[in-house]
């Protein structure tokens, strides 16, 4: 019965709520329009054991086998890619490579599960660059990407791993040609459409409301006129 109520109000003052109506198609045109397109670039890294192996010889005479200690325990590779994840998405990093977390260029690190709980589960590291400018959302894949192979070689030095038992990061999907994502605009202009309807429908209550008072204040400034009117009709008998 509201919703049918509602109804009745908008089509009694369409005056109104039409105006509005077409004000808000008029914004989110306008929002649509303005607001600037995003970009999006992707690459994904591998790790991988070397050919050689963890491990090498090293003391003949000992038998005493040097191991890369990222590679000495089970889910090796998986823990690597944690400790990448982690690195490259930290904010200081972020800023190394000409990126913020809410600045005009971005980018996220995950190894495809964006849920931290997950990230021992492959040994894969997804770059995920956004931008403004679709050159600057495949640049930062690339840098991070870059990076990435760095601060694996810094650890793995840190750690003294042999050189020849480094883990091996392989591009299986270089950085992507950009794509606009449509998402931003469409959330803004939804966001538009929302209020505006919202808004017209206030308009169109208000204007419902001034209406019912004017109605009431007209009908009691009426209510002493109509019980004077017999007194002034039966005053010529009461003079007789």
């Amino acid at each position: 019965m509201d919703f049918w109520r509602a109804i009745g109000v908008v089509l009694r003052r369409w005056y109104v709520a039409l105006p509005a109506l077409l004000l808000t198609l008029a914004g989110a045109y306008a929002v649509y329009t303005t607001v600037p397109p995003r970009y999006e670039s992707t690459g994904v890294l591998s790790l991988t054991v070397p050919i050689s192996g963890p491990s090498k010889l090293g003391d003949p005479r000992a038998r005493i086998q040097e191991t890369n200690p990222l590679l000495n325990f089970d889910s090796g590779l998986n823990m690597s890619a944690s400790i990448l994840v982690q690195i490259l998405g930290s904010e200081n990093v972020m800023t190394q490579l000409g990126a913020s977390p809410y600045g005009q260029t971005t980018y996220e690190v995950n190894n495809g599960h964006p849920n931290p709980e997950l990230l021992f589960s492959e040994p894969f590291v997804l770059i995920r660059g956004r931008s403004g400018d679709p050159e600057s959302a495949k640049a930062i894949v690339s840098r991070v990407a870059q990076r990435a192979k760095v601060e694996l070689t810094k650890r793995q030095k840190e750690l003294k791993a042999p050189p020849t038992t480094y883990i091996v990061v392989t591009e299986i999907l270089p950085p992507t040609n950009p794509i606009m994502l449509r998402t931003d605009r469409m959330r803004f202009t939804a966001a538009v459409l929302l209020l505006g309807m919202l808004a017209a429908l206030a308009s169109a209550f208000a204007a419902e409301s001034i209406a019912a008072g004017l109605r009431r204040r007209r009908d009691e400034d009426g209510e002493p006129a109509t019980r004077t009117a017999p007194a002034s009709v039966d005053e010529p008998a009461l003079q007789r």
